[in-house]
């Protein structure tokens, strides 16, 4: 069992915990934006949340569940349901403008070519070959 991560102390990609990289390393678990996705609708029971997020295997539901919870971003009502809390509900609208930049994104890098990165403005951006560059 890993520590969940907070601000103030070492997290990845931080040794100093700044706050951002410690919701970043909590966010960049596998699973845990998603679980906090589908739970911007309302509150679910641990079996509903599984199936609304597909592939996850039950100890992974749970130790993320616990991870969001440590970090007060989730708790459970008296039904058993798991549900944002304030400031998981504050992160979900946090989160509405990438959201947003994604779908746009998508939209923009749709081309006909499986070999074009999508580099916007119909020109693709290619790695550079081996050897050139720097």
């Amino acid at each position: 069992m890993t520590e969940t991560p907070r601000p103030g102390r070492p997290v990845r990609g931080s040794t100093t915990g700044r706050p951002l990289m410690a919701a970043l390393d909590l966010l960049g678990r596998r699973w845990a934006l998603r679980i906090l996705w589908e739970l911007r609708d309302g509150p679910l029971g641990a079996r509903a949340l599984r199936e609304h997020c597909d592939g996850m295997s039950s100890s992974v539901l749970y130790e993320r569940l616990r991870e969001l919870g440590d970090a007060g971003l989730i708790c459970q009502d008296e039904a058993d349901r798991y549900r944002l809390t304030r400031p998981g509900a504050a992160l979900g609208a946090a989160i509405e403008p990438l959201d947003r930049w994604a779908r746009s994104w998508a939209r923009s890098t749709r081309v006909s070519d499986p070999g074009d990165l999508g580099g916007g403005r119909g020109q693709p951006v290619r790695p550079p070959a081996e050897g050139r560059g720097r």
